[in-house]
């Protein structure tokens, strides 16, 4: 007779959704304290973004096969591996600039939804600085849950996405978003809501990575006119398009907010 805690059959039951759910917050907590994490740079954006290298081959692939949708295709990924790229040379410049710092109780790790594109991206910049990442992944069918750049001790796989997102804020001290789908929108938005509504207590500096895609895409002085926002809503948040600008303004941010002034 097993006792309930090592009854499968009841752990994966309705029945036991909150022992499910409370699993998700409490042992990544203990994950999280055992190597004394508490502040994360949260990189998102898309799974879909390839590296440059690859992105290249497959658009001279596509011109050599003279197939227009394939071209089309290829083009969009060209166009996506620059931002795989920036996000990858930015988590590499945070890393190092994190290791180097004298404060004895502030690392800023990476942390991504440990994904492909821009999350193996952010992680695998993380690596080539010899620095530690977090991936918390979700478990899905179209798409593996975790890169093979997140240090092994710091990959999670979700089942709920609420408690992803959970864990995506609570340690977070900056966001970066790059160009991105339905995901890195809905994220996006709920810490946004979060910012403005000051659920947080605490300031959390918002980065969104490439004014061609962001300024094509969302239009914030419609919320404006609209007065759906106020005019200061528009100043939660800074866009940047090279990867000088964005660590500037990480670092800037950063340090005025937890390294000076040691914001908890």
């Amino acid at each position: 007779m097993d006792k309930a805690y090592k009854n499968l059959d009841f752990l994966t039951s309705p029945e036991a959704r909150t022992v499910r759910i409370l699993s998700e917050y409490l042992e990544p907590q203990a994950r999280f304290a055992r190597y004394r994490i508490k502040d994360t740079v949260v990189f998102f954006g898309s799974a879909r973004a390839i590296p440059a290298e690859r992105a290249q081959q497959a658009l001279a692939s596509a011109e050599a096969e003279q197939d227009a949708a394939a071209l089309e295709r290829a083009r969009a990924l060209e166009r996506l591996s620059r931002y795989y790229e920036d996000a990858r040379l930015l988590a590499r410049r945070l890393t190092e600039w994190s290791k180097g710092l004298q404060h004895s109780q502030r690392r800023f790790i990476v942390c991504s939804g440990g994904g492909p594109g821009i999350m193996e991206a952010a992680n695998r910049g993380a690596s080539e600085a010899a620095g530690i990442s977090i991936g918390l992944g979700i478990s899905l069918p179209t798409e593996p849950p975790t890169n093979p750049y997140i240090t092994r001790e710091l990959g999670f796989e979700f089942h709920y996405f609420f408690m992803r997102k959970f864990w995506f804020v609570y340690l977070a001290k900056a966001l970066v978003v790059f160009p991105g789908g339905f995901g890195t929108l809905d994220e996006l938005f709920e810490l946004l809501t979060l910012v403005q509504t000051s659920k947080m207590g605490k300031r959390v500096p918002v980065l969104l990575y490439g004014k061609e895609f962001w300024n094509d895409l969302l239009r914030f002085d419609v919320l404006e006119r609209w007065g759906t926002i106020a005019p200061e809503d528009r100043r939660l948040f800074h866009i940047a398009d090279t990867g000088d600008d964005a660590f500037e303004y990480l670092r800037d941010q950063l340090t005025a907010l937890y390294l000076e002034n040691d914001q908890p």
